[in-house]
């Protein structure tokens, strides 16, 4: 048997294609063996220094989310690594993904991501790995960004909601896509374009939610997708849509991958959860960009996951302090739009699962594997196979919980899953072949390590 020190044992493993009984060994930080059936049960645990046996719980890849907002440096009061990371790994997250904006700096430059790489070190209870930005003027910062370790990038193509990350055009796209051929970077397109569509031109009260959601229309992703997919063909170049929240979008991303694009798209848990139907007056914690829409586009969403169009899902956790939901006033149209999630991904999405003809394997595809892939870490996240991390989530599928504010260890705690009863316990979180929340006890000392890509192709 190869050396190890450490046997996570259970009767539900989740393994390529198969849950069964097994047995997984781990020695510094990663997987080392694998034994199952009846093979696991010759293990003598006087050999091991920690031994996790889960029973009856699932043994399962810890989820990798691909888009989170962390704003540290700049904007800690909004979210910062210790929160964040703390509450990602009682979640079952044992990876996260940082986007470029709301910190300040952003990160569209070396020295930037330097300053956030100082801030986020000995902050993070789970693994860390960060997306640079793409912004007017900022070119000759990609590959060097590349070389320093991102992920990829992120741009906007409409207004980002603040100043100090601005949107691109396809002039800075074409130029950006000319310097980033030959890499196997990504880049990521919040995909929401003006157009002359009569946006803003409600006269609906601000309270009323439907009074943003028509000054957010469909429309506006179509626009914008229309010229991702443009350019994805023109270039080649890696291209992914962020948080798809319209379903008559699909066909045009479906369309481009027939043709070859090197395309793939997201959506999110609250587009998966929540209906604008539902929404309270003045509730703006509901509020996000894009937004939340009909329950009849959710269906279509839905079978967009179905289908195997729809590549992943995320939480695009973006909170921010209370003031700047405008909850006294409950206007639409001023709040903050972002919502926090992050916590809460791997239940929400089960709990939706149990309506639908989707599987854990299912959820270890659209969570785990798929989103590592898009990060450049499928080959040691997002799976549980030899010569991976030793990352895992223990969880139970069948017990269920209410979202309460005492129980959320994000930084902010408005968020719209509050009351709301979701399937799915986590009882153990594993990052690295180590205990960060336990029994709804979180690890004292944080050990997430800083994720930088391989420079080889650069």
């Amino acid at each position: 048997m190869i050396s190890a020190s450490k046997a996570f044992i259970g009767n539900n493993v989740v393994l390529e294609g198969t849950m069964q009984k097994a047995c997984i060994l781990v020695e510094d930080g990663k997987i080392v063996d694998i034994l199952t059936g009846n093979a696991s049960d010759d293990l003598n645990k006087d050999d091991y220094c920690v031994v996790v046996d889960a029973g009856n719980d699932v043994i399962m890849p810890g989820v990798v989310d691909s888009h989170v907002h962390v704003n540290e440096p700049g904007r800690t009061m909004w979210e910062g690594y210790w929160t964040v990371t703390e509450a990602a790994a009682v979640g079952g997250t044992t990876t996260i993904v940082d986007m470029p904006l709301n910190c300040i700096p952003s990160t569209t430059s070396c020295s930037a991501f330097a300053t956030k790489l100082d801030y986020a070190e000995s902050k993070c209870f789970v693994d860390v790995g960060f997306w640079g930005g793409i912004v007017p003027n900022n070119q000759d910062q990609l590959r060097p960004m590349l070389k320093a370790g991102v992920l990829g990038f992120k741009c906007f193509l409409i207004h980002s909601g603040v100043d100090d990350f601005p949107a691109v055009d396809r002039t800075d796209l074409e130029a950006a896509m000319t310097i980033l051929q030959g890499t196997d970077a990504v880049i990521l397109f919040h995909a929401e374009m003006d157009c002359s569509c009569n946006i803003g031109q409600s006269t609906g009260e601000p309270q009323t939610y439907n009074t943003f959601l028509e000054s957010r229309p469909e429309v506006m992703e179509m626009r914008a997708i229309e010229l991702v997919c443009e350019l994805c063909l023109k270039y080649r170049v890696k291209c992914h849509i962020v948080h798809l929240s319209s379903a008559s979008a699909l066909p045009l991303i479906i369309e481009a991958k027939q043709m070859g694009a090197p395309l793939t798209v997201e959506t999110c848990h609250h587009y998966l959860s929540l209906v604008a139907e539902n929404v309270p007056e003045g509730a703006t914690q509901y509020k996000c960009c894009p937004p939340i829409r009909s329950q009849h586009n959710q269906e279509l969403l839905w079978e967009g996951i179905l289908a195997g169009h729809i590549d992943m899902v995320v939480s695009d956790h973006s909170p921010c302090t209370p003031d700047l939901k405008d909850l006294p006033t409950g206007d639409f149209t001023t709040a903050w739009g972002g919502i926090a999630s992050v916590q809460f991904g791997l239940s929400l999405f089960w709990t939706s699962c149990q309506q639908r003809d989707l599987t854990i394997h299912d959820v270890v595809r659209l969570l785990c594997s798929n989103t590592a892939q898009l990060a450049g870490l499928g080959h040691r996240k997002g799976a549980i196979k030899i010569g991976y991390d030793a990352d895992f989530v223990i969880w139970d599928p069948q017990s269920s919980y209410e979202v309460s504010r005492r129980m959320i260890r994000h930084k902010n705690k408005l968020t719209p899953y509050e009351g709301r009863q979701l399937q799915g316990v986590v009882k153990t979180t594993v990052v690295g072949g180590v205990l960060v929340y336990d029994k709804e006890i979180t690890a004292r000392i944080p050990r997430g390590k800083m994720l930088l890509r391989n420079t080889e192709n650069v």
